[in-house]
């Protein structure tokens, strides 16, 4: 099998990536996107294990299915409520995976060097024929992995930009691993979710930064390898610091960056083993994540630069009062207002999603709607834990697309609104946003359901939410609490929708 061939599949499964990121923009075409990374990746493993430069058959095909295996286990077992931990965990591995490739290719570079030595060459010196090198015989050359032989024949000049490659791809996956084994945490409530940071704060993560580059420095001017080993240590000490410095309102953002992270350290593992695919991949995914991680920004009113490095500034000073009490309702009086309303807007949130509640808010859609009443969603863009959460349950729950409207689309027709209904959302619909300059949430775009006639809040308890912030909402004069487990409290309801 040919260069050719490998080039080729590489390139399909390229344009199958792109096709699918592309439909994971709507939910009609997101079914035909999922299916086309699936082709796209397949033809990309298939190529590579048939292509140039394969070895270890055997052993790649048992650990394949053993991913495989796992994957499956993962994807049948994991709730909906769980895939943002899960995405984050997986953003780990390939973080991880771009430090063992960068070892790995400083260890081929050590090894081969050595051989050289041992046969009185250098290696990186001028190729005679472009199989064997200059003093490296032949049968010491074929002996080396494919990895091995690609090093032999690289030039001095391609030796550096290799070691440049490297360093890049550990640097970006420690940082990658840490951060996202502490963001799984936060948003698997194993961690605590409020922004912590060690004393001296950012001048630590600007200290290890500057030390990284010192021992990038000495490490290209040929120190040795122990420069690397603490070049790690830091990144992975900056991983930590960065999104424990990040609070749990900001966790959507941090997902999403780190889903960008991930892709720049598979774009250098591609340059350190000369994978085009990898490169191009990499590439996508890192700037994709990107571009989501800046239009989040900008829907949390947040700074970029700011959320990237671990909370950077933000509003200080006490936090406005809240005053009033959180009057409770009932299922009967819910009912009552919802028969008599003629326009309905059902904001969901993370607690919708923990209550699988999407099935009965699909149902009491289609009671309402079948009345003849007018019924929207009303969609933020961090609603949920993960971009796009909300979108998926309640497709999954046969919502029609077009009752689900995005924030902007929606948010001057709340005056207009007869009833709203929260469903397990705190932080989307909190009014401290725009009239409390000292909340964390200062200046963040929200759903200003409180201007709606009467505002009715599915929420378990009196808690504060995700982030800890407490919420006025909760306390206006056109509120009523309707407390309970979503799908319970909806399954009591439905019955007198009439």
């Amino acid at each position: 099998m040919d260069f050719g061939f490998t080039i080729a599949a590489y390139a399909v499964a390229a344009v199958l990536f792109i096709l699918s990121l592309g439909g994971l923009s709507g939910q009609e075409s997101a079914k035909r996107a999922v299916w086309y990374g699936i082709v796209g990746m397949g033809i990309a493993v298939v190529a590579t294990l048939i292509g140039p430069g394969q070895g270890l058959g055997i052993v790649s095909i048992v650990l394949i299915a053993l991913g495989a295996a796992v994957g499956y286990q993962l994807a049948t077992k994991v709730q909906m409520t769980q895939m943002p931990e899960l995405v984050a965990i997986m953003h780990s591995l390939v973080g991880l995976a771009a430090v063992f490739v960068g070892f790995n290719a400083d260890i081929m570079i050590n090894t081969v060097a050595d051989l050289y030595a041992a046969n009185g060459g250098t290696l990186g010196a001028t190729l005679d024929d472009g199989i064997t090198a200059v003093g490296l015989p032949k049968e010491v050359h074929d002996g080396l992995s494919s990895f091995g032989q690609l090093i032999a024949k690289k030039s001095g000049v391609e030796i550096g930009i290799l070691r440049v490659e490297l360093v890049l791809g550990i640097w970006i996956g420690a940082v990658t691993f840490t951060g996202s084994v502490i963001a799984y945490g936060k948003l698997a409530g194993k961690v605590d979710t409020s922004a912590k940071k060690l004393p001296g704060g950012h001048l630590l993560n600007a200290g290890a930064a500057a030390l990284s580059l010192l021992f990038t420095v000495m490490y290209l001017g040929g120190s040795g390898s122990w420069t690397l080993v603490l070049l790690t240590l830091l990144a992975l000490f900056i991983g930590y610091h960065l999104i424990m410095g990040i609070g749990g309102a900001d966790m959507p953002v941090v997902v999403s960056m780190l889903n960008s992270y991930s892709g720049w350290a598979a774009a250098a593992i591609g340059f350190s083993l000369g994978n085009d695919l990898l490169i191009v991949v990499g590439a996508l995914v890192g700037s994709s994540g990107a571009i989501l991680s800046y239009i989040m920004c900008k829907a949390m009113n947040r700074s970029f630069i700011s959320v990237i490095l671990g909370g950077f500034g933000g509003p200080a000073g006490e936090q406005m009062a809240v005053e009033g009490e959180q009057v409770a309702i009932e299922a009967d009086g819910v009912a009552t207002a919802l028969n008599e309303a003629d326009s309905v807007v059902i904001i969901p949130g993370y607690g919708m999603a923990v209550a699988q509640a999407q099935q009965a808010v699909s149902e009491l859609v289609r009671k309402l709607r079948a009345k003849g009443k007018t019924v929207r969603f009303a969609i933020h863009p961090v609603a949920g834990r993960l971009p796009g959460h909300m979108n998926v349950l309640l497709a999954e729950a046969k919502v029609p697309y077009d009752i689900v409207l995005e924030m902007d689309e929606i948010n001057d027709d709340f005056p207009e609104t007869d009833v709203a209904i929260v469903i397990g959302s705190n932080d989307i619909v909190n009014p401290a946003a725009q009239e409390d300059p000292n909340s964390p949430i200062a200046g963040m775009p929200v759903l200003e359901c409180w201007k709606a006639k009467q505002v009715f809040v599915s929420k378990r308890g009196q808690g504060t939410g995700y982030s800890g912030i407490e919420n006025p909402l909760f306390f206006k004069e056109n509120t009523r609490m309707f407390y309970g487990d979503a799908k319970a409290s909806l399954d009591k309801l439905l019955p007198m929708i009439d």
